[in-house]
């Protein structure tokens, strides 16, 4: 499964980002170090299921459907907040940078508001700017990965002189196990000087932050969107980087509570809910819902969460869905279920590499596959396109 990573300091609502994305329960707290371990649960994407184009009900395995939106599945690392100089041990330290091995995915939770220090602490709205709390996550886990890099540098580069070695193949071994992919190393090694035998530390650390920009992209979440302050640094943070979205983790928490207890009707990343019935809510969870209303979902159009989740996966790492079954007449598998799955694939992809997607054994008996809209073959280079429904025709 797709895995992301939540990441920041201490107290920025982290926890509450995960919780709200994954309607887990972790524990929370106002001080440093709440989360000791590495919390993992699934959240979903969303993406418009076929089902109601088609005129079919489908049957979901691997997902879900509610009324034509499919909910895919992928898992989010919460991550134990870090301080300045976590990659130094320092905090809770490589233990957690750690943990982010497999992400595919950085997702920096700020407190915009500006009401924590840079190590958590909680201290007056306004008084700590946000900005400073992006560049030092960056910091962190380019450092962090810099000091795998670097490990053994000078052995590593004399042995790829004398031996003629490939380059990019060593940068990759010294890499094994941190899910980045060759293909990253060589893209990352373009941008730089090509001359490695004469690199300085700048360069390498250069190296390892184009690197990181490629095989393992950043979101930015500003948190606690609806505190004081917060939209002018949302603003300023929207001016400095490209990829920042405004969240109110607690109110999607509370929106989501107030959907479980049947009082009212609200789907992730709706831009507003629906009271089910105004006579089971007491005056402060009125008062409440309405706060979230006016200066939440009426700012910025919804908590963010949901939006977060389809940013990371659809646009920085340019996936699409994919319904693959076994009958394109009837859109159904083996056992009669219609688009029982959808897939998260790389955009880009051809029949053949969705079939190994799939399966291994699928793809090492690939034939060719169908384009079942269209009930017509499709060629064995056609790049898939999103929400289609594809049969892989085996031998």
């Amino acid at each position: 499964m797709l895995q992301i990573a939540v990441t920041g300091k201490p107290n920025v609502g982290k926890s509450s980002f995960f919780n709200s994305a994954t309607a887990s329960q972790v524990e929370m707290a106002n001080y440093p170090f709440t989360t000791i371990d590495a919390n993992k649960a699934v959240a979903h994407v969303i993406s418009e299921c076929p089902c109601k184009e088609m005129n079919v009900t489908c049957n979901p395995h691997n997902s879900q459907c509610i009324d034509g939106t499919r909910l895919i599945p992928i898992e989010l690392i919460d991550v134990a907040g870090l301080v300045p100089g976590a990659h130094e041990g320092k905090g809770l330290g490589n233990k957690f940078l750690d943990d982010l091995m497999q992400a595919k995915v950085f997702i920096h939770v700020i407190d915009a508001s500006g009401s924590t220090d840079a190590e958590g602490n909680p201290v007056d709205p306004g008084s700590h700017d946000p900005l400073e709390d992006i560049e030092f996550l960056e910091h962190e886990i380019v450092m962090w990965m810099y000091g795998i890099v670097s490990k053994n540098w000078v052995r590593l580069i004399r042995k790829v002189e004398a031996e003629h070695l490939d380059f990019s193949k060593v940068i990759f071994e010294q890499l094994s196990g941190t899910g980045i992919l060759i293909e990253d190393v060589i893209e990352a090694l373009r941008t730089v000087n090509p001359n490695y035998g004469k690199w300085e530390d700048e360069d390498l650390i250069e190296f390892v932050r184009n690197l990181l920009n490629i095989a393992k992209p950043s979101l930015v979440i500003a948190n606690k969107a609806d505190l004081p302050g917060a939209r002018e640094n949302i603003e300023r943070m929207q001016e400095k980087y490209p990829r920042v979205i405004p969240t109110s983790a607690e109110s999607e928490l509370a929106l989501m509570n107030a959907t479980r207890a049947g009082l009212i009707s609200y789907i992730s990343g709706d831009s507003s809910f629906e009271i089910i019935d105004e006579s089971k809510l007491n005056a402060n969870q009125i008062k409440a819902l309405e706060y979230i209303q006016t200066n939440i979902l009426d700012v910025y159009g919804s908590t963010g969460i949901q939006k977060a989740l389809n940013t990371a996966v659809f646009d920085l790492l340019d996936m699409i869905v994919v319904y693959p079954v076994g009958d394109e007449h009837k859109l159904t598998d083996q056992k009669g279920n219609v688009l029982p799955d959808a897939f998260l694939v790389p955009k880009g992809s051809t029949p053949r590499e969705f079939a190994y997607i799939i399966h291994t054994d699928i793809g090492d008996k690939f034939m060719h596959a169908v384009d079942a809209r269209k009930s017509m073959r499709i060629a064995s280079d056609y790049e898939l396109q999103d929400r289609d429904i594809i049969k892989i025709v085996t031998h």
